[in-house]
């Protein structure tokens, strides 16, 4: 049984993070299974293991990773939270030694299938800058900020009381104290001669066994880094003035070699300019040809707002490498582990604030490797994410397939360096997908089935339209000044393959599946307009709403009348803009590789000069052949069928003449057209700036993974009781964060400039009337109000009629209340299992049909109910209904609340579920405060 949780966006790089079990102590979290994905959040350290193939990523939060072959991660972390400063494998024996910022040292057994801390050491009276340890070697050499090096033994991890002191090693070299040790290595043809850099520009070599200095180098400029050529007869230094020096072991008094490889040589003979720091240097050499320098930094200092670079220098030619983010540290993988050989590098792996990169050195033009890892969650912001368990069997293979196709060009050949570790055993046996939408438009597919996540396919909704080619020429929007293409809401039904998307600039694009490549001659496009504004609601007394009259008994409202909006003009009679969407679709023919393909576009228009309000929530379903969206002016339904609208009302007009809340409309401006037959105030309504609610989504989202067990259920009356509490201290150190900013502690109270917005949608097949005496199809609608309308859906028979008849959409006169903005609705059975939506099994749409599939396809697969043989003594179905504040079971069709849970007083939920857990049915919480609430 898992929860999962998106973490949103924190200052930088973001982890998404799947917890398979949360405590609040860290102590029990740690001991359970917890796998993170996504790239390590601050990335500190960098170590590889050349024989195991292993690599390790070390972070300023004290957590450490561990990368082997795609599918093979492993995660630890430190007690203390300190910052990893530098990591150290034993190599090829299965141990890591990891050097904190708090001056700790921990050796870590990662030879056992969780890996663990063996032996820590703590220095009380010095801080800790470098630690090396040689190849095959039992001394670990750690240098201090005060210039001395400690000596410890790595079997007993305690130190050997040998202590190399500052003064002893520079002597009288300098008149000054010669800075912290910034680099330790011993000579690779004689481990008994340690080369000692301090940060001042002072090397010393030192023999540890005649316990002094055999040559003391000295230069002007501060050292940050040192290495050794494999013969052990030069070494390397690079210097804050962007400058390398390369010195022979034997000659103390000037360097051999002096090379600015960013600086503008000048005339004359001259010093070139100073440059930016070289951060590290390497010096890696080959048996066949020149050697490789390969440096960080060292840009010359004109060179403004140019982006962080690696430089490969190799015989005459240097490559600058530029890269999307700040480099922390770099590594060259090499064909032996022995350095007294020549070296033979074949890649660069480069740990950057927020991605992880190799380089193929041994390929022209030094391509890059592609990251088989999911660290590239975040490669475009993650705008929102949902979760998908117990899927198809075929789905996953499916989605891989289509996605195999879309390998990017311009990589290594090459299969990938990091390949150590072995393929654990997967205990889970159901299909799992998370889907991610991001701020480019674009959605990733991933299989979350293992341990690890792997992209199954990724879709670019942005193509399908214009691009501005110029600054000027920017969309016509005024919801967001970038990303307006960025996905809001995802409704995605499995078994269908059929995808919903709501992005930000007010846009609903529906895709299907399909393993055919197509052209789209004529992309199919809806314009509505939907706009509705009215004044200050106040809302009636108590939480009993007088019902609403239904259809045949009271006052017999006729069916809503399916219109379309096409778009005509571009601004009104008096100059405002008018009827023009926010992102202008292609007109051209659209290319459609195998996977998901455009169904049908809609987009919300302006009307007279009011940008359409973004969308709140959505929902699609496959056996209806229905999408239904709102905001905080209303609702629509498109039938993407029949490409035509089916319903498009202000949320007032939903409840018909018998509104709970007292509105008076604002004074008019313009005329507008009436979108349906609840007309309960004048034609005339004001028209006003945007001042209304939106669905908060400052959090990406709270998912929650219950794993369904296939046990009996006996019969049983559903109920809310607490189950557990979690917090997760998500927001602790947050005092004045966005959810304190954007909402007050009270829900119910309503902001007099606040609208009515949809916030929950559900097509279901239920009793949508107490007389009902079967259930049928229809959709339920929360507003942020706290209510819950039902609207009966009146469909044609399946096959030819369902493309020639009309969908009726008609009122049901039901309305529901609860405390705050409704969140989930969802539907059990007698037994107390989910009822799930009814939905179509996938077929491939562009390859034509034989006339015995043609039969199949006109069933529709029904949703399973067992109607009870006597109303009075059972219900036929349970409503559970989550909202900000509490949680109701209403019994159907009798609509009596019979069991009601207040969730919290002091917080409001972010998100709600109705899961199963173990052999229950569940509701789970994520509460503004950062806790986690179930009830059963």
């Amino acid at each position: 049984e898992a929860v999962s949780s998106l973490w949103g966006k924190q200052s930088g790089s973001v982890e998404l993070e799947l917890f398979f079990f949360l405590n609040v102590l860290r102590e029990v979290a740690l001991s359970c299974g917890t796998v993170r994905h996504g790239f390590p959040y601050q990335p500190s350290a960098l170590a590889f293991d050349p024989v195991q193939k292993i690599l390790a990523i070390g972070t300023q939060t004290g957590a450490l990773r561990l990368f082997g072959r795609p599918g093979v991660e492993c995660y630890c972390q430190h007690d203390s939270g300190a910052a990893v400063i530098q990591l150290q494998f034993l190599i090829n024996e299965g141990a890591l030694v990891s050097a904190l910022a708090d001056d700790t040292l921990h050796l870590w057994n990662l030879r056992q299938k969780r890996p663990a801390i063996l032996h820590s050491l703590k220095f009380n009276r010095e801080r800790i800058t470098f630690c090396h340890l040689p190849f095959q070697s039992k001394w670990l050499y750690v240098g201090t900020e005060r210039g001395n090096i400690h000596i410890v033994n790595v079997e007993s991890f305690t130190l050997s009381g040998y202590v190399i002191m500052w003064n002893k090693a520079i002597e009288l070299s300098s008149k000054s104290h010669p800075g912290p040790i910034v680099h330790i290595s011993d000579n690779p043809m004689d481990e008994g001669k340690l080369l000692i850099g301090f940060e001042s520009g002072t090397v010393v070599l030192w023999d540890l066994k005649s316990k002094k200095a055999d040559y003391r180098y000295t230069h002007d400029e501060a050292i940050h880094s040192v290495a050794w050529h494999h013969e052990g007869k030069q070494f390397i230094c690079s210097h804050s003035d962007g400058t390398l020096t390369i010195w022979n072991v034997k000659s103390p008094t000037k360097p051999f070699q002096t090379i600015t490889p960013h600086g503008k040589q000048l005339k004359d003979g001259k010093k070139p300019e100073p440059c930016k720091p070289i951060l590290k240097v390497e010096y890696k050499t080959t048996r066949a040809g020149e050697p490789f320098i390969i440096l960080s930094g060292g840009l010359s200092y004109d060179t403004v707002g140019r982006r962080p670079c690696l430089t490969v220098m190799h015989g005459k030619s240097t490559a600058v490498l530029e890269m999307d983010y700040s480099i922390v540290d770099f590594l060259t993988l090499c064909e032996t582990p022995y350095p007294n050989d020549f070296q033979e590098p074949y890649a660069v792996v480069v740990l950057l604030e927020k991605d992880l990169v190799l380089i193929d050195l041994a390929q022209n033009g030094y391509p890059i490797f592609e990251n088989p890892y999911p660290l590239t969650i975040h490669e475009s912001p993650v705008t929102c994410c949902e979760y998908f368990a117990d899927c198809p069997v075929d789905l996953i293979p499916a989605l891989y397939s289509v996605g195999a196709r879309q390998k990017r060009q311009g990589y290594s050949k090459k299969e990938w360096p990091i390949s150590g570790g072995n393929w654990g055993l997967i205990t889970q046996s159901y299909p799992e997908i998370i889907i991610t939408g991001h701020a480019d438009g674009s959605i990733k597919f991933w299989d979350a089935s293992a341990i690890t996540l792997q992209v199954l396919y990724k879709l670019k909704t942005a193509k399908v339209f214009e691009k501005s080619r110029n600054k000027d020429d920017r969309p016509n929007t005024d919801i967001v000044d970038e990303d307006p293409y960025a996905i809001q809401i995802i409704s995605w039904c499995p078994e269908s393959r059929m995808l919903c998307i709501a992005g930000v600039s007010a846009h609903v694009i529906i895709y299907r599946f399909s393993k055919q490549e197509v052209t789209a001659e004529v992309i199919p496009m809806l314009e509505v307009r939907l706009l509705y504004e009215i004044n200050d609601v106040e809302s009636p007394d108590g939480e009993q709403v007088p019902p609403l009259p239904t259809p045949g008994t009271g006052s017999n409202p006729q069916s809503i009348v399916p219109q379309s909006h096409p778009s005509t003009s571009s601004s009104s009679s008096d100059g405002l803009r008018d009827n023009v969407p926010c992102l202008k679709v292609k007109n051209s023919p659209l290319k459609q590789s195998p996977g998901y393909q455009i169904e049908l576009v809609i987009q919300l228009v302006w009307v007279s000069g009011e940008p359409p309000q973004q969308i709140t929530s959505l929902a699609v379903n496959s056996a209806y052949g229905l999408v239904v969206f709102g905001n905080c002016n209303g609702i629509a339904m498109v039938d993407y069928l029949q490409k035509t609208v089916l319903l498009n009302l202000g949320t007032i007009e939903l409840y018909g003449s018998n509104d709970p809340y007292r509105r008076e409309p604002r004074s008019p401006r313009k005329t507008r057209q009436p979108s349906g037959v609840f007309k309960t105030v004048p034609k005339e309504i004001g028209l006003k700036k945007n001042t209304g609610l939106i669905i908060n989504r400052m959090v990406v989202g709270i998912y929650f993974m219950l794993k369904n067990k296939k046990e009996n259920l006996y019969s049983v009356n559903p109920c809310i009781l607490p189950f557990f509490l979690i917090s997760t201290d998500l927001f602790s150190d947050v005092k004045d964060n966005s959810f304190s900013r954007s909402r007050s502690s009270s829900v119910t109270s309503i902001d007099k400039e606040t609208r009515e917005a949809i916030s929950a949608l559900h097509f279901c097949e239920t009793f949508t009337r107490k007389s009902d005496t079967s259930p049928s199809p229809c959709l339920w609608v929360g507003t942020t109000l706290g209510t819950v309308l039902v609207i009966v859906l009146n469909l044609p028979p399946g096959g030819e009629q369902r493309l020639l008849q009309p969908v009726i959409v008609s009122p049901s006169g039901t309305i529901l209340r609860l405390k705050g903005a409704i969140l989930r609705m969802a539907f059990l059975d007698t037994t107390g299992s989910l009822v799930p939506p009814a939905h179509e099994p996938w077929r491939e749409h562009n390859v034509a049909e034989d006339k015995d599939e043609k039969d199949k396809s006109k069933k529709r697969r029904p949703v399973s109910v067992s109607p009870s043989s006597s109303q009075e003594i059972s219900e036929n179905q349970y409503a559970v209904i989550c909202s900000e504040k509490q949680a109701k079971v209403i019994s159907l069709p009798s609509q009596n609340c019979i069991y009601k849970q207040n969730i919290t007083e002091t917080s409001f939920v972010l998100r709600g579920d109705i899961v199963s857990l173990s052999n229950s049915i569940c509701l789970a919480c994520f509460c503004a405060n950062g806790h986690i609430m179930t009830f059963r």
